[in-house]
C-alpha cells in the first residue's frame, strides 16, 4: 500500500532532527524567550521585509486559528470565511467553541471574491437591525485554499482593499503556505503577504516541521498575544524546539525548496494518473490533488492507496484527495501509477 492520505505523514527533515538533537541537553528557557527563537524571527521577518512585525510561535493550526481569531473579536463579533474554509468545515467547531460564528460566503475555486465580501457588509449594515446580529469583523483566507488553489496578487490586493475599506483586519491561514509560495503559478511573495495582511501564519506542521506554526503580525495588532497564547493551550513550554525548527526552515532557503519537491512529485502524479484515465476535479498547482472517481475506479483506487475522501457527487462519483509532501519520494509516486 501506498499512503497519499495528508502532507503531515512523516516526521520533519533531517536537518531539523540533527539540530535538535545537537541542541537536546542545553538548558535553554523557556517559552520561547531564548536565543534560537530571536534568531528565528529575524530570519522570518527579513523575509518578510517587515522588521517592524511581531512573531510568535504556536503549536499548531487549529490552536492558532481559534487564538487569532479570538484575539482580534469582541463576542459580539463574526469572521468571515469560504463556505469550504478550514474554519468553517474542519476544525471541529474550534472557532465556534470559542464564542464566535464563521460567517460563510460562497467559494470559488475554494476562494472568496473581494466584491462578495464587500457586498456582504454593505448588506448587513443597510439592515435596520444590524445591531441585533453577529457583525462581521474580520476576515479569513487560506493560502493555498482547500482545493489547493491559490490566490492571485491581484485578488490579494482586492480583497485588502476591502478589509481596509470597512476597517476589519485581513488572517491569512497558511498552514501550507510553503506549497503556495513555491507554485509554478504564484505571481506573490512572502513580502506582499506580509504588506496585505494584517495577521498571518507561516506553516511549520505540513512543510517540514514536527510541528508548529509561526504567526506574523502587526506590531502591536493583539496586546498582550503572549498571554492569549498561553490562555488559549497554544504556548509551547520548551519553546526553543518551535524556534529552532523554524530557524532551519528558513536558513539557506530550505523552506521553499522542500516545497517545490513536494509540488514536482504532485505534478509527476497528477500527470501518470491522468494518462491512465483518472479525471482531476480541481487542477491545483500546489501539492493536493483531487480526482473526480467512478464506484468502480473508487474501489480500484481503495485498493492500492489510502487517502482522503473530499467530497460526494449526485451522480454517484467520489472526489478524493491526494496530498505529495516535502518528503515524498519519487519511487512511491511512480509505484503508484505503475499500480493504477
Amino acid at each position: 500500500m501506498q499512503h497519499f492520505d495528508s502532507d503531515y505523514m512523516e516526521g520533519a527533515h533531517p536537518l531539523i532532527l540533527e539540530r535538535l538533537v545537537a541542541h537536546n541537553m542545553v538548558k535553554t528557557t523557556g517559552y520561547g524567550c531564548d536565543e534560537i527563537c530571536a534568531e528565528a524571527r529575524k530570519k522570518i521577518l527579513a523575509a518578510c521585509g517587515n522588521p517592524d512585525s511581531e512573531v510568535h510561535f504556536l503549536v499548531g493550526g487549529t490552536q492558532t486559528n481559534a487564538t487569532i481569531i479570538k484575539a482580534l473579536l469582541r463576542p459580539h463579533e463574526g469572521v468571515i470565511a469560504a463556505a469550504t474554509g478550514h474554519i468553517a468545515v474542519h476544525e471541529s467547531g474550534a472557532i465556534e467553541a470559542t464564542g464566535h460564528k464563521v460567517l460563510t460566503l460562497p467559494q470559488h475555486d475554494g476562494k472568496l471574491r473581494a466584491e462578495e465580501i464587500d457586498a456582504y457588509i454593505a448588506h448587513f449594515y443597510a439592515d435596520e437591525s444590524f445591531e441585533h446580529m453577529v457583525f462581521p469583523a474580520m476576515v479569513y483566507i487560506s493560502q493555498p485554499t482547500e482545493y489547493g488553489t491559490i490566490y492571485s496578487l491581484s485578488e490579494l490586493e482586492s480583497i485588502a482593499t476591502i478589509c481596509r475599506k470597512w476597517q476589519i483586519p485581513l488572517f491569512m491561514d497558511g498552514a501550507r503556505l510553503g506549497y503556495g509560495l513555491a507554485s509554478a503559478e504564484a505571481d506573490f511573495s512572502l513580502e506582499d503577504i506580509a504588506r496585505l495582511c494584517d495577521v498571518f501564519y507561516i506553516g511549520g506542521t505540513k512543510v517540514g516541521a514536527i510541528f508548529g506554526e509561526a504567526v506574523v503580525m502587526r506590531k502591536g495588532l493583539v496586546p498582550r498575544f503572549f498571554t492569549l497564547i498561553k490562555q488559549q493551550g497554544a504556548l509551547l513550554a520548551k519553546g526553543w524546539i518551535l524556534g529552532l525548527q523554524f530557524d532551519t526552515l528558513f536558513s539557506d532557503g530550505l523552506y521553499l525548496k522542500i516545497a517545490r519537491h513536494a509540488i514536482c512529485e504532485a505534478t509527476r502524479l497528477r500527470k501518470g494518473l491522468e494518462a491512465k484515465g483518472y479525471e482531476s476535479y480541481s487542477l491545483s498547482p500546489t501539492n493536493q490533488i483531487f480526482l473526480r472517481l467512478t464506484p468502480q475506479q473508487l474501489t480500484k483506487v481503495k485498493a492500492v492507496t489510502t487517502f482522503t475522501e473530499w467530497d460526494r457527487l449526485p451522480n454517484g462519483d467520489t472526489v478524493i484527495r491526494l496530498a505529495t509532501s516535502w518528503a515524498t519520494r519519487s519511487e512511491d509516486v511512480d509505484e503508484l501509477i505503475e499500480m493504477l
